[in-house]
């Protein structure tokens, strides 16, 4: 099953800092997947998209995190990891955070793709 790695979560004060980030499936030395976005889901509540970068490097950033969160994605040792630096955090921004991603070849322009993370917690109390 493919997988998309992610790392990172925690607990943190409100008015802290988080670093997310997610790995692409390992595929020997071969760059095959792509990771493009980050979800989250609250409990109770459906998921929802929190940034994206899509694979021709245009940015999305939902309103609710526009000025705190920054993706950005780097390519090392064949992989992409993909970033999601979290300042200023708020209560309201605990949940689970989730990776997305896809194939190399998805359209250029997409901004989420058909694998996902297993998810990580992320918890802003004080």
């Amino acid at each position: 099953q493919v997988q998309f790695v992610e790392s990172g979560g925690g607990l943190v004060q409100p008015g802290g800092s988080l670093s997310l980030s997610c790995t692409s499936p390992a595929s020997g030395n071969r760059r095959t997947f792509i990771p493009l976005a980050w979800f989250r889901q609250i409990p109770g509540n459906r998921r929802e998209l929190v940034a994206a970068k899509s694979r021709n490097a245009k940015v999305y950033y939902a309103d609710f995190v526009k000025g705190r969160f920054t993706i950005s994605r780097v390519f090392v040792d064949s992989k992409d990891t993909l970033i999601l630096q979290m300042n200023n955090l708020e209560p309201g921004d605990t949940a689970v955070y989730y990776c997305n991603g896809d194939r190399l070849h998805v359209d250029s322009a997409k901004y989420e793709g058909d694998y996902w993370g297993q998810g990580t917690q992320v918890t802003v109390s004080s």
